[in-house]
């Protein structure tokens, strides 16, 4: 058996993902539940396979040490240190992510 890393969110990761939820939930609870799943579903498979993710094609953002996690149409970005997934942000593809990280 492999090596279990811990998925933490950090404060920001996680109102981005409240604020995603609640978005979709004003319009259609059901996909929400369901939006909520799949990022449940993607995220904790980080536990197991911390660099499933792709390396940022941004040279700042790969020095840094983030990877990127696609779901549907969000970007999940996030480190690896020692025995710990660290989730940092959660945006949607379209918006200029630049300077949220």
């Amino acid at each position: 058996m492999g090596k279990k890393y811990k998925v933490v969110y950090l404060p920001v990761a996680q109102n981005d993902l409240t604020g995603i939820i609640e978005y979709i939930r004003f319009d259609s609870p059901e996909s929400a539940l369901n939006m909520l799943q799949k990022f449940d579903d993607s995220i904790s498979r980080l536990g197991k396979f911390p660099f499933m993710g792709v390396t940022p094609k941004d040279r700042r953002f790969e020095l840094l040490g983030y990877k990127v996690l696609v779901i549907g149409n969000y970007l999940v970005f996030y480190v690896v240190r020692d025995d710990v997934v660290e989730i940092r942000r959660i945006i949607h593809g379209k918006r200029n992510y630049e300077f949220l990280l």
